[in-house]
């Protein structure tokens, strides 16, 4: 299985030049900003460092840490590290046989091709905002659940943002050509094989579900996927948005899904995201507004390669 790109942990990124060069810059820029002051100082106190260099690789590795749980996007859609801002996706058109006379002309076609461009022009980015007061009276405890809140928001708007990229898709252009009816009945196992069978009808090989957590509710009350499950519940890691599978389906969870609507995808040539820069943080300040703080922020981009390896499902109920 493809390993999913995530943020890397400071001692990570020092073996990239451009992150050892930006982090020289972050040393020096740190000097004038009493957020990261204070910070270091409660930190070198509890010895949890020795030097402004191990603060600012600190605040680094706890933004990441809150968000690596919250990135439920990347499990859903093929997702790719990039170093351009434009790539250019061929996907080949289908073709199609025909009979043909004995000895009579060849219809010559040729191979056609059809291109998606995705840039990486998109930003997210959030940040923390304290005077110098309130940091110079802040407590590491406070200071680190800033920190971690940063992480977790940048985190959670990435996935929300590729939630809304697969139910952008219009009904004609998914897997059937139509959005699979929910009735405004609860998700039962019947409507799972069902958004399962109209991505197998297209060719492609669903390999994951998704769904806000209201419909998980729903399925666990299925006797069929409750039997599918072969695996301890400590294996199914709900930190992580994963509740097991289903056919041959990973499923995931997030507030971030539509109440109501269940996507099924052959997630590699649905879509694709690409990362440029992957979350990273920055000291910020505003001295003459008496604000300093930290930026987390990434640079990503993303788009839908081929709609028919998407299903969805629709009105279903959206009470327990």
């Amino acid at each position: 299985m493809k390993e999913i790109p995530m943020p890397k942990f400071h001692e990570g990124l020092l073996n990239e030049e451009w992150y050892k060069v930006e982090f020289e810059q972050q040393i020096k820029r740190a000097a004038g900003n009493p957020w990261i002051n204070a910070y270091a100082k409660l930190g070198m106190k509890e010895g949890i460092f020795s030097d402004m260099a191990g603060a600012l690789g600190k605040i680094h590795d706890v933004v990441v840490e809150a968000a690596k749980p919250n990135l439920i996007g990347r499990q859903i859609i093929d997702t790719r590290t990039t170093t351009e801002a434009l790539e250019r996706f061929v996907k080949a058109k289908t073709s199609a046989a025909y009979v043909g006379a004995e000895g009579g002309n060849v219809r010559i076609s040729g191979e056609r091709y059809e291109t998606v461009d995705i840039q990486t022009n998109i930003i997210i980015k959030d940040s923390v905002e304290w005077t110098r007061e309130f940091a110079e009276d802040a407590r590491w405890n406070v200071m680190n659940r800033q920190l971690e809140e940063l992480g977790r928001s940048v985190a959670e708007l990435e996935t929300a943002k590729i939630i809304a990229l697969y139910e952008g898709i219009a009904a004609a252009d998914l897997a059937g050509n139509a959005e699979i009816a929910g009735g405004a009945a609860v998700l039962s196992w019947s409507k799972v094989v069902e958004m399962w069978d109209a991505v197998e009808g297209e060719n492609f090989e669903a390999d994951t579900m998704f769904m806000h957590p209201k419909q998980v509710s729903q399925l666990f009350t299925a006797t069929e996927f409750i039997n599918s499950q072969y695996i301890p519940s400590a294996g199914a890691r709900l930190s992580r948005g994963e509740i097991g599978q289903a056919l041959t389906m990973n499923v995931l969870k997030s507030s971030k899904c539509t109440n109501g609507k269940v996507h099924a995808v052959s997630k590699y040539p649905a879509g694709v995201l690409l990362i440029r820069r992957d979350i990273t943080t920055d000291p910020w300040e505003d001295p003459r507004a008496g604000k300093f703080g930290i930026v987390a922020h990434e640079r990503i981009g993303y788009g839908i390669l081929r709609s028919k390896a998407v299903a969805r499902g629709t009105n279903f109920k959206t009470t327990f």
